[in-house]
């Protein structure tokens, strides 16, 4: 269970770097400790911090590598290798979201043991 939530940590900080890379520091740090809410062991804080990482792949990884790209393309630039690596960190951040179904059935089991 430890490398889910070390991949979940990783996604919302690489989300947290970008929203530092532009200076919203507001925005940063409610993205670095967004994960603080695996501490709470409801099932429904998970879901947030799932919700939280969809959303973020559409509207932060999805509008940024449409942005990107479009410069790339007007500027005559290659941008075939900066569209898999954007391809890539959307694959890992619904890959961290999914990590989080197997936080809540772990914690359901040690419920029903308990």
């Amino acid at each position: 269970m430890w490398w889910r939530i070390l991949l979940i940590c990783l996604a919302y900080l690489l989300i947290g770097a970008h929203f530092l890379r532009f200076g919203q520091n507001e925005a940063c740090i409610a993205f670095a400790l967004s994960p603080l809410l695996l501490f709470i062991r409801a099932s429904w804080a998970t879901r947030l911090l799932q919700l939280g990482l969809v959303v973020s792949a559409f509207l932060v990884w999805g509008i940024s590598s449409f942005e990107y790209i479009q410069i790339r393309m007007l500027a005559e630039a290659p941008w075939y290798r900066l569209s898999a690596i954007m391809a890539s960190v959307i694959a890992f951040t619904f890959f961290a979201a999914w990590c989080g179904n197997g936080i809540i059935q772990k914690r359901n089991q040690r419920k029903i043991f308990s």
